[in-house]
């Protein structure tokens, strides 16, 4: 999805304020599929879901949307997310740090990504090129 907004700064150079105006709450609706089906997937955790928001950055450095979990909301996201790959994953029992065990992992946003690229991948298309159209590009 980063690739569009990516190819637009670069092309563009710096967007102007007027065409960030009309583009974010476009290209939050692309992000809100893969947030919305991340929070579906992880509705077995009580935190997760509320903890799941929708990033939209203009920056040259991190350009795009981005689907990020407060880690102070819900800490154990990360470890159950498990960098989008089954399998297990170690931590201690209850603070004892000379006790450990394994628990599976629970992916849930890398498999909504998968879910819903095509979709969003399009959506961020037609924010682009509805936005840019609006602003009088061409």
């Amino acid at each position: 999805m980063a690739d569009e907004v990516e190819r637009l700064i670069r092309d563009l150079g710096k967007i102007p304020d007027d065409l960030k105006r009309k583009l974010r709450p476009r290209l939050r609706i692309a992000g809100r599929l893969v947030a919305d089906q991340a929070k579906l997937n992880a509705s077995w955790s009580t935190r997760i879901p509320g903890a799941t928001k929708v990033s939209v950055s203009f920056t040259l450095r991190r350009p795009g949307v981005a689907v990020v979990v407060d880690k102070n909301k819900a800490p154990h996201a990360r470890p159950f997310e498990h960098g989008g790959n089954p399998g297990d994953f170690r931590h201690p029992v209850f603070g004892h740090r000379d006790r450990w065990v394994s628990q599976p992992a629970r992916p849930f946003l890398a498999p909504a990504f998968e879910a819903k690229r095509d979709a969003a991948a399009q959506q961020v298309e037609d924010a682009v090129d509805a936005s840019t159209r609006d602003a009088g590009f061409h």
